[in-house]
């Protein structure tokens, strides 16, 4: 009756960290995110956390990030993450960081395919406010193009609707005079 409790006792294997750590380049912080969270909502949210960041007055240049890469001191390629991908750790030597560019880089791959880091540059209200800038407002979707083609509409199926009527009010008519001439 009396066992031993060593013996029912089962060793489990410590589990993961419910998140990963990812180290932003620009800023040199370390942010945490959820495991299971996918590459490309971080890098979004990352970029978005640099942007508000840089809420200060006038134009600044913000280094925004492109990916996510695992590296391993010692390996000579970095896993990279696509924007779909799982972010996971790979063991305890690997760390996940972003991807950044310097503003004069670019990367090309062996394709042909020539592609540039993404910046953006940021003006304050302050700074649009000061400018005499010829910003045009946003067209509204609603034009006098439109309402025309609208009152067209209207008129070409009234007038369909009018042609119909009428043979519908002749047919039995010209059922008559089909049935008389035969």
């Amino acid at each position: 009756m009396a066992e031993d409790k060593s013996n029912t006792e089962v060793k489990h294997p410590q589990a993961p960290p419910p998140f990963v750590e990812v180290e932003c380049r620009s800023s040199g912080k370390i942010l945490r995110f959820s495991s299971g969270t996918e590459a490309g909502f971080a890098v979004n949210l990352i970029n978005k956390r640099l942007h508000n960041k840089n809420d200060s007055g006038g134009i600044e240049n913000i280094t925004l990030a492109s990916h996510i890469e695992a590296v391993k001191e010692g390996e000579e390629e970095p896993v990279s993450f696509g924007p779909n991908s799982v972010l996971v750790k790979y063991g305890p030597d690997w760390k996940l960081r972003t991807v950044v560019h310097s503003y004069g880089d670019s990367m090309s791959c062996d394709k042909g395919v020539h592609f540039e880091p993404t910046r953006v540059r940021k003006v304050s209200a302050k700074g649009l406010a000061d400018s005499h800038s010829t910003r045009s407002e946003p067209q509204s979707p609603i034009s006098l193009v439109y309402v025309g083609k609208i009152l067209l509409t209207f008129v070409l199926m009234f007038m369909f609707g009018a042609v119909i009527t009428m043979f519908l009010e002749n047919l039995p008519r010209l059922i008559l005079y089909i049935n008389s001439s035969v």
